[in-house]
């Protein structure tokens, strides 16, 4: 749990501190992302902005807390395509995803990428495709856990493509990169920013994004939509909800001040380091969003014949 500062630039009395609980542990993509906007969050509406990060059990435990959190805009939660994901995935939740949260403003978009070790014989999307359709069931491709969005991504990317191959899941990404590396899966998907590290030491390369356009750190490697696959865009996401019951002014002056941080140029900056594309919303279009990916990923879950848990 970390104390975000307030900056010089606010002006007036500190209010109640404001949480924002991140279903996730610290360090990864939506973390960073949430403690950079937060930051400036915090400077904008002079309040403290706490970053409460409350992993596990698909995000039951993080939502949980906030739905029922007291509803004045002091407890909010980082949603995300899990959360769409959690809704379909789950046979009983202790809320409602749609009914139980008010989203109020995206925060950012980020690509997933395919991945092969430096040393595979696998070099492009055409070999890839090339082996796979000669050597039906046999490829390998790794993932993390069962239901997550790298999971569904990669189902998504075989019913797509036609092809038969085996997705392996793992307990993290870690144990995913180790694997492609050692040889034990010819592929990976996996969020592109924390394996940059690796592609830029050249021990893993990437075959292609999985975005509508080319990532702004690659480009020289396709999307699959440009690849041959002209339906397929996935786009992990992040945005901030707040208990249901929260009055409309409160979340209309939480959704100016996110608007406010997510669009300088300090946080673009900031998230461009960490490939996040950085987007604000409307509280309008931040539901439509999450609406939209519940009905999406439940179809691709039902193709895969994922059951629920």
């Amino acid at each position: 749990m970390a104390l975000l500062p307030v900056g010089a630039l606010a002006q007036g009395n500190v209010a109640k501190p404001i949480q924002i609980v991140v279903p996730f542990g610290p360090g990864g993509v939506a973390d960073l992302t949430v403690r950079t906007v937060g930051q400036k969050l915090a400077e904008i509406l002079n309040q403290p902005v706490i970053i409460y990060n409350k992993p596990g059990a698909g995000g039951l435990v993080a939502g949980d807390s906030v739905a029922r959190a007291e509803a004045d805009g002091s407890t909010l939660l980082l949603i995300s395509n899990g959360t769409a994901v959690t809704a379909n995935l789950f046979k009983k939740l202790p809320f409602d995803v749609v009914r139980d949260f008010t989203p109020i403003s995206t925060l950012g978009y980020f690509d997933l990428a395919i991945l092969t070790s430096a040393s595979s014989s696998i070099k492009s999307l055409p070999d890839l495709f090339a082996f796979a359709k000669a050597n039906p069931g046999k490829l390998n491709l790794g993932t993390i856990s069962i239901g997550s969005t790298q999971n569904l991504a990669a189902e998504l990317f075989k019913s797509t493509a036609g092809l038969d191959f085996q997705i392996v899941p793992f307990n993290g990404t870690p144990a995913v990169i180790t694997a492609l590396r050692g040889g034990q899966i010819d592929i990976a998907f996996e969020i592109l920013g924390p394996v940059m590290s690796q592609v830029n030491a050249k021990a893993l390369q990437v075959l292609a994004v999985t975005g509508d356009q080319r990532a702004a750190v690659l480009p020289d490697v396709p999307t699959l939509k440009e690849s041959g696959l002209p339906t397929y865009v996935v786009r992990s996401w992040n945005a901030l909800a707040a208990p249901a019951k929260t009055p409309k002014s409160v979340v209309e002056r939480l959704n100016r001040a996110l608007v406010a941080a997510v669009n300088s140029a300090e946080v673009k900056k900031k998230l461009a380091e960490l490939n996040v594309d950085a987007q604000s919303s409307t509280e309008e279009q931040a539901a439509e969003l999450l609406a939209r990916e519940i009905r999406h990923w439940a179809e691709v879950m039902r193709q895969a014949r994922i059951a629920q848990q």
